[in-house]
């Protein structure tokens, strides 16, 4: 009987395989990517490979691609002998991150309110209700999780995955700088500012929005402290008492 048949099977089961692996060390980089972005874990913590592998039920090889995956996407860095750890970024960076988010985000809205829809601008003031109620009870987890959300669901408005992937990318990294250098921008400031960022959508005003989001975004840039000042080491190490 030919063997062609069986190479074929223990191909299509490779494959089969691989593809579940990648699954698997996606749902890893998901779970990774929404702690940090729900503020759960903090810039510098190390992330154990085995801790992580009992977690997800898998190998440290797995996990070791996740790892990876992270520290491509800049959320994670590895550092020779020492391990995994939650990326710390630095001022220059956060700066660059928040210079990119408006440059993309501010053509993005343009472009939206020109083509959106009645049925798409009902979509996103749903998506403020669910912002409000999370804010009103103060749903840390699930607001931080909602307010970054709705820059993505602009992009994918547009129909554009790849802006959509870019944005999120972008959003995680944001995350990690807001708890880096303390941000002081409330949630409340920033749901009153989506709401001002819709009506303009909802009017079609493609400038009034791009403006709207690019005030948004420097507004909660301006509020993290990237300015740190070098102490007086006579006020920090005198006795106190």
């Amino acid at each position: 009987m030919p063997r062609k048949p069986a190479a074929h099977l223990q191909l299509v089961d490779t494959a089969r395989a691989g593809r579940a692996a990648g699954s698997v060390t996606d749902g890893i980089v998901e779970s990774i990517t929404t702690a940090i972005v729900e503020r759960r874990l903090m810039p510098g913590t190390r992330l154990v490979e085995q801790q992580i592998a009992d977690v997800f039920e898998v190998s440290r090889t797995v996990v070791r691609q996740a790892l990876n995956q992270l520290s491509r996407d800049r959320l994670v860095t590895l550092e020779p002998a020492r391990g995994a750890f939650v990326a710390t970024p630095s001022i220059d960076e956060a700066r660059q991150v928040f210079q990119v988010r408006r440059l993309i985000e501010g053509g993005m809205v343009r472009q939206l309110a020109a083509q959106i829809t009645d049925k798409q601008v009902e979509q996103l003031r749903l998506h403020l209700r669910d912002e409000r109620q999370a804010v009103s009870r103060v749903d840390v987890s699930g607001r931080t999780r909602l307010l970054a959300d709705f820059h993505v669901v602009l992009a994918r408005l547009l129909g554009n995955e790849v802006l959509a992937e870019l944005i999120a990318d972008l959003l995680s990294r944001s995350q990690l700088i807001a708890l880096m250098y303390q941000s002081s921008h409330s949630a409340e400031h920033s749901q009153e500012e989506h709401v001002d960022i819709v009506d303009a959508l909802a009017k079609r005003d493609g400038r009034a929005a791009a403006r709207l989001m690019e005030r948004h975004l420097e507004a909660v840039e301006r509020n993290l402290r990237l300015d740190p000042r070098t102490p007086d080491l006579a006020s920090v190490l005198r006795p106190q008492g």
